[in-house]
């Protein structure tokens, strides 16, 4: 297994009436991250919130391309973001100890957090197609060119690390600094990865390494 030091390119916030940043996504241009009561857009350029969704957002959400989905307590809502409106509602695999959320393959990938699991479920049921196991607490879910990545956080102890997603073995770890959580992950489709940072009321951007070559220092 890799194992190196998280590399943190920036800090956003904290920012005004946020207490807590749980799941994080990105479409493209903003980076949307929940916060208990609403759905932010965050300028990554500028670090400024330049919108809010008021809907639940306890933990993960995710984008596919037209909707942002959304971990509210037990269950997963489909939102579209130009109106905010709640477009559909199905349950969550981990009946409210669910975490990090992604969409990957026509498919939403949810972890659930003390479960050590990340499940791989039909939008539209919820049911669940597969299931891998973790060794540690899956606090975010992201994939990016193939690779499965999932943040843990347990104590004072936070990582971001790539599994193989048919088994779970822990390829590569990248060990954030210490005190520093991760409460939500996505890549940004190249070479950063967005992380909520709980209680801290911050979203970080770390870098992925580069693949087929030494990473960067």
């Amino acid at each position: 297994m890799k194992r190196s030091a998280a590399e943190v390119l920036r800090e956003y916030g904290p920012f005004p009436g946020v207490d807590q940043v749980a799941g994080v996504t990105f479409d493209g241009q903003h980076v949307w991250f929940a916060s208990g009561d609403r759905l932010n857009a965050l300028d990554p350029a500028s670090g400024k919130v330049v919108r809010a969704i008021e809907v639940a957002a306890h933990a993960g959400t995710a984008f596919d391309g037209q909707h942002l989905f959304q971990i509210a307590e037990d269950r997963i809502q489909k939102i579209d973001p130009n109106t905010g409106r709640v477009l559909a509602t199905i349950p969550a695999p981990g009946g409210g100890g669910d975490s990090g959320l992604a969409w990957a393959e026509g498919s939403l990938w949810v972890g659930q957090n003390r479960g050590r699991k990340i499940h791989q479920i039909d939008p539209q049921t919820g049911a669940v197609l597969r299931t891998i196991d973790s060794n540690r607490i899956v606090t975010g879910v992201t994939w990016i060119d193939g690779e499965l990545w999932h943040g843990t956080w347990e104590g004072d102890e936070s990582d971001v690390r790539r599994i193989d997603p048919e088994t779970g073995k822990v390829l590569e770890k990248l060990d954030m600094p210490p005190g520093t959580g991760v409460s939500g992950l996505e890549s940004d489709g190249g070479d950063q990865f967005f992380c909520g940072g709980g209680n801290s009321g911050k979203v970080r951007a770390i870098r992925r390494p580069r693949r087929g070559s030494e990473e960067r220092s």
